[in-house]
Order: C-alpha cells, then sequence, then structure tokens
C-alpha cells in the first residue's frame, strides 16, 4: 500500500470513530493562548497608559475587530483542517476579505494624506519597529499549544493546518496587543499587525509540517 492510500484510510477511520472535539480543544487553546498575552501585556509591555479614555473612541474596538476577525478566520480555517480531508477554505476567504478591506483602507489614508510626511507618519506611527515582533512572542505560547493540541487531533494537511493555527494565535494575541500598542491608523494596522500575525502563520505553517505528520 503507498503511503498516501495508508493516510487516507488513518483519516477515514479516524472520521469514523470518535470526535476529537476541536472546537472545545480550539477554545481551551485561545483561553489559555489569550490569558498567556494578556500577563505579558501587564508584565512585560505595560498597559497604555490612556486606555481608559482609548476605549471610548472608534479606533480602539476598529483594532480589536480587525484582530479579531483574522483571529476567526485562523479559526474557522484550523478547525475544518483538524479534521480527516478539512479544507479550511470558508477560514481563508474571511481572512483574505478582511484584510483587503483594512488594506484598502489603509492605502486610502495614505494617498489622501496632505504629504509624503504625513503619509509616512501613518504607515510608521511611533512603533512600527517593535509591533509585529511583539505580537509574535506574545503569540508564540498560544502557537505551540496549539500545534500541541493539533497533534490530538486528526490533520491531513500538516502544513496548512500549522499555518491556521498560526493565524488563529496571531489574531487572539494581538487582539491584546492592542491594549497597550496607542497606533490608531489603518496604514499601520494593515501592514505591521498583519505582518506580526503572518510571522506566526508561517512560523506554524512550518513547524506544523513536522510536528503534524502522521
Amino acid at each position: 500500500m503507498r503511503t498516501d492510500d495508508l493516510i487516507d484510510a488513518l483519516a477515514a477511520d479516524a472520521g469514523r470513530g470518535s470526535e476529537p472535539a476541536p472546537p472545545r480543544r480550539l477554545a481551551f487553546v485561545a483561553g489559555l493562548g489569550g490569558l498567556a498575552a494578556l500577563l505579558l501585556v501587564l508584565g512585560w509591555l505595560q498597559a497604555r497608559p490612556d486606555l481608559g479614555q482609548a476605549i471610548l473612541g472608534p479606533m480602539f474596538w476598529v483594532k480589536a475587530i480587525y484582530t479579531g476577525l483574522l483571529g476567526l478566520a485562523g479559526y474557522l480555517a484550523v478547525e475544518r483542517l483538524s479534521r480527516p480531508g478539512g479544507s479550511g477554505r470558508r477560514g481563508w476567504i474571511i481572512g483574505a476579505v478582511v484584510f483587503g478591506a483594512c488594506a484598502v483602507a489603509g492605502i486610502y489614508q495614505a494617498i489622501t494624506s496632505p504629504d509624503v510626511q504625513a503619509a509616512l507618519k501613518l504607515l510608521h506611527g511611533y512603533s512600527w519597529r517593535s509591533c509585529s515582533p511583539r505580537i509574535l512572542v506574545l503569540g508564540l505560547p498560544m502557537l505551540a499549544l496549539g500545534l500541541w493540541a493539533l497533534r490530538g487531533m486528526a490533520p491531513t494537511r500538516p502544513g496548512l493546518a500549522g499555518f491556521a493555527m498560526g493565524l488563529f494565535s496571531g489574531g487572539v494575541v494581538a487582539t491584546v496587543y492592542g491594549l497597550h500598542c496607542p497606533e490608531h491608523t489603518f496604514t499601520f494596522l494593515a501592514l505591521w499587525y498583519s505582518l506580526g500575525v503572518l510571522a506566526l502563520g508561517l512560523i506554524g505553517g512550518w513547524a506544523g509540517r513536522w510536528l503534524l505528520r502522521w
């Protein structure tokens, strides 16, 4: 029997067996991963000093909605990919649409700026050098826990499953990171927040190819 045939047979048998309850496991991963990110933000980065005022403004919630939707897209993808033969198509579509909308808004903000310096200010903000790396660091605990949880499920596309788990982790922790980050432009959000989430996805995809193989 060829290796691919054996994997297909094992996947079919896993599908007939007891369900590993991916939604419950993924909710557990998100809860612990979000808590770890919150503790890191409060103990390492500190909450932004104007948090009480910031939560009254719309952009604080726009950031949270954007990153939350990226996390939802990753969740929908990994929830399907954790099962035999899952594709994650719905999650990919939602993620692409959400990112595309934010990117269009960011480009519009930049091109309608008064001058080049103003556009660069929108792009760089106050923390462009540290934003993506911090999201990456905050997301590593959740990603590691998520990959461990996936090993107890039945993904037949390990690289894609790991990538989706990385996006899920990135969306969750980027939302928590908003408690610290003072940036408030679509231009900044579309680039630096998205790069941090994507970096976790790429690491998850690379690690998943090895850790999630049958």
